[in-house]
């Protein structure tokens, strides 16, 4: 298995991990639903990643839910000392797979105690408040009640650092004045680039900023452009898309996920693949003919 090159690095949560990290997602069932597959399968995943140099693994005790974050205890548990456990809660799944808002101070409470029991930890490295006023995309309003929940529960000492997801600058900037945040996951990729100057001012502050999708949302006509590029470089477009977020700002960490070995080591391999000055300039222009 080839290892994470040339990717940097950058701080989160109290630590210092690799730009190239790995999200669980998708080692639950289909629809983030249910078990996998193929459990053992998942297991080998997660142990190659680490083994790879991967400090970073994205997760949820929504995905299954409890499943992803069962398996990262069967699979990693001892942790290694470096490895960084980035959780979230604010959500909730219905019993038809359903995505639902999970704000009250209960909820929040229990999805804490829950990742905690089923990661096993005794305490969370990092936690993302995933805002679920409109599931689909950041829409405006106060986060300051579950936010404020969250900080209680930091205080506790059940949370070592606070992070948001799913959120607008203005509520960034409203989450900044109750905690600290260590942390911005947000939709962004080649083709929506609405977060621009939040991860400029992130960048200046040194808080670290997580996208998610790096391929979602694409046309028909971005998608071959992407494709173009990347049988230029003889890479793969999830190849081209993730070097190209590396080299968008330093403070991007990116989480991309897989249940196959396969594409986990093209995801690696991501990491010292270097976009020529004039390939950015073709690539930034998928945005720029959208806009």
């Amino acid at each position: 298995m080839q290892t994470i090159d040339q990717a940097g690095t950058f701080p989160l949560g109290g630590r210092t991990v690799k730009r190239l990290g790995y999200g669980a997602m998708q080692l639950a069932g289909p629809g983030v639903f249910g078990p996998p597959r193929d459990p053992e399968a998942a297991l080998i995943v997660l142990r190659q990643a680490v083994a790879a140099g991967v400090d970073h693994i994205d997760t949820s005790d929504f995905y299954g839910p409890h499943v992803t974050n069962r398996l990262i205890r069967e699979a990693l548990s001892p942790y290694p000392d470096n490895l960084t456990i980035v959780t979230k809660i604010g959500a909730r799944r219905g019993e038809d797979g359903s995505w639902l808002p999970a704000f009250e101070p209960d909820e929040l409470a229990r999805a804490v105690e829950d990742n905690l029991r089923n990661l096993g930890l005794e305490a969370l490295d990092v936690v993302n408040l995933r805002i679920m006023f409109d599931r689909l995309g950041p829409a405006e309003g106060s986060i300051a009640a579950p936010l404020e929940v969250l900080a209680a529960l930091q205080r506790q000492g059940m949370i070592r650092h606070i992070g948001l997801s799913n959120v607008t600058p203005a509520q960034v900037a409203e989450g900044r004045g109750i905690a600290e945040i260590v942390c911005v996951q947000n939709h962004y990729n080649l083709a929506h680039r609405g977060d621009d100057a939040l991860i400029d001012t992130l960048a200046e502050d040194g808080i670290a900023y997580v996208p998610f999708f790096p391929l979602g949302g694409f046309s028909p006509l971005q998608s071959a452009t992407l494709s173009d590029v990347a049988n230029r470089l003889q890479a793969t477009p999830m190849q081209v898309a993730l070097a190209w977020l590396l080299q968008r700002s330093p403070n991007i960490l990116l989480i991309p996920g897989t249940s196959s070995l396969a594409h986990l080591q093209e995801n690696i391999a991501a990491a010292a693949l270097r976009l020529p000055d004039d390939v950015i300039v073709a690539l930034d222009g998928i945005a720029m003919a959208s806009a």
